[in-house]
């Protein structure tokens, strides 16, 4: 790929070259993977640090508690894996309406029941146990260190820390694990997490065991007793992550990589699917029509996903059939050039997150994501192992009749999950592990990215620092402050309701991108950061 390197766009990051290679949005976790690689681990040695990392670095948005996603390349071929948790054995519709009433749609947002069981840790054991190099209790060794003593609290962090306290303070086990100064941290503080690095070396000596069977398990299920919670030491020693074929979609000459439902990343797959159809390289790559039709490819994504999408099961069809290329096609049509739409699901039956990435000389890439979905998650924290628990229940439906009946809460269920890894590659040869968080913003921001790179020429670095527009519901959109007015107003001028927004953090996702330049002991790889976070790309 012959890239543009000159930046057309304000940024505090440039591309980094090096052949061993980790991104990351907090510093200390991409130098934890850096550590490993300096150990002559792999890859997934490096990610699983970084992940383990990361939890302490970034709590808002992960936890010990986190579910995790991640698309592998082995050097030979492509892998993907599952880690997100199901859902207790005791929760059905019944369970919910029994307790919150009989009008309720979806589990509640925060607390004890809006938690499944966690699988991160599960993750990190599985990827760890097939393609490890490093012994396990080596991963962890960076993150216990910062857990016992400390860092200082990073700009971006803190701002999400300080908006989230109010609603979660008054959370079983917030308080005492995320404020102990008595309110959210300044900038500079430094932060302790002495209950979490217990719960790391008990992970370490057990090889994860601990978690899912042993005293962590113990200390979980305790806690959610007394909270009112219905997770039981059954539901978490049954829970295994599954490994998966990514699904696949091509575009312009290469093939993009999504793990399949649950997960969203099929909408990115769909949107890449319909743009297709386009000739985008014909228009500007920053003006109102190029922009115009990625919003509206993807508003098609969006209609088919959140009515069909649940753990794949469950689904009334194979998730295939939504990439059918003649269903792709006839949704394209359905694009209006001078008009914004708010688009139905179609009938294709007849026919708060953290993301980061590493890649060695050996040629692993691995695309990484786990999360506690919404900032700091459930609010829960077990105290004595400062387990801080996702709220993947809340993605569950409660209503059989609901639009999407598929994603309706059952025992040992997935829920519809937001958090997805990404892979890029050309002729069945790995080209870029990459991802942007942040909720919905996910498979808008793999797409916007992805076509600024293989329509435009961008390189990975200027892709990242563009602006970005956000769809959220009908014609409803969210624009960066940076977009240029004139396409803002032209959107405008089509029918877009938006409003023009300023937010580093979760509004316009962040993103982490490594492409491969050729042979990895020769060439290496190219590295990007998104500025909206305190990330790092580095290497060596």
């Amino acid at each position: 790929m012959n890239f543009n390197f000159s930046n057309p766009y304000p940024s505090v990051r440039i591309p980094v070259f090096a052949r061993n290679v980790v991104s990351t949005s907090h510093p200390l976790a991409a130098q934890a993977g850096l550590r490993m690689l300096y150990k002559g681990g792999s890859a997934v040695d490096a990610a699983i640090a970084a992940a383990a990392t990361i939890t302490l670095t970034e709590p808002v948005s992960n936890g010990l508690g986190s579910d995790a996603f991640c698309i592998l390349w082995d050097g030979k071929e492509l892998h993907g894996l599952n880690a997100s948790g199901t859902a207790p054995q005791a929760w059905t519709p019944d369970y919910f309406k029994t307790k919150y009433g009989a009008d309720t749609k979806t589990p509640p947002k925060r607390g004890i029941d809006s938690v499944t069981v966690p699988g991160a840790v599960a993750g990190w054991m599985a990827l760890s146990e097939r393609f490890g190099k490093l012994p396990f209790a080596d991963l962890m060794e960076p993150a216990i260190e910062i857990a016992e003593r400390g860092y200082l609290i990073p700009p971006v962090v803190q701002q999400k820390w300080a908006a989230a306290t109010p609603e979660l303070r008054s959370v079983a086990g917030f308080a005492e694990a995320f404020l102990p100064w008595g309110r959210a941290p300044e900038v500079g503080e430094l932060f302790r997490f002495p209950a979490a690095a217990r719960a790391l070396r008990a992970i370490a000596q057990s090889k994860g065991e601990a978690f899912y069977r042993g005293e962590i398990a113990e200390a979980l299920v305790r806690f959610a007793k007394e909270q009112g919670g219905a997770l039981s030491l059954e539901d978490l020693a049954t829970f295994k992550p599954e490994w998966v074929k990514p699904m696949a979609q091509n575009y312009r000459g290469h093939t993009l990589h999504e793990i399949p439902p649950n997960g969203q990343g099929i909408a990115a797959l769909i949107a890449v699917g319909i743009l297709e159809q386009f000739d985008l390289a014909s228009h500007a790559v920053d003006g109102v029509d190029s922009q115009h039709l990625q919003i509206e490819a993807m508003k098609l994504a969006f209609a088919d996903v959140y009515r069909y999408v649940a753990d794949p099961y469950a689904m009334e069809f194979p998730p295939e059939r939504l990439l059918d290329p003649a269903y792709l096609a006839s949704r394209a049509r359905l694009i209006d050039m001078k008009r914004a739409q708010d688009f139905g699901a179609g009938n294709p039956v007849k026919g708060g997150t953290i993301y980061l990435t590493a890649a060695d000389e050996n040629g692993m890439m691995v695309s990484f994501i786990q999360s506690n979905y919404m900032g700091f998650g459930s609010g829960c924290v077990e105290p004595e192992f400062g387990i801080s628990l996702q709220n993947r229940g809340h993605g569950f439906n409660t209503d059989p009749a609901g639009p999407n009946t598929a994603n309706l809460v059952a025992p040992g269920k997935r829920p519809f999950h937001t958090i997805i890894p990404a892979f890029l590659t050309k002729d069945g040869q790995p080209v870029m592990s990459y991802g942007v968080m942040g909720g919905n913003m996910q498979p808008q921001g793999h797409m916007q990215t992805l076509v600024r790179m293989l329509d435009y020429g961008q390189n990975p670095q200027a892709a990242c620092d563009a602006p970005r527009w956000r769809f959220n519901a009908g014609l409803e959109i969210n624009v960066e402050a940076a977009m240029a007015k004139a396409t803002v107003q032209g959107l405008a001028d089509r029918g877009h309701r938006m409003d023009v927004i300023n937010d580093s953090y979760q509004d316009f996702g962040a993103g982490q991108f490594i492409w491969r330049m050729g042979d990895p002991k020769v060439e290496g790889y190219l590295v990007a950061s998104d500025s909206r976070r305190d990330g790092l790309a580095a290497g060596f």
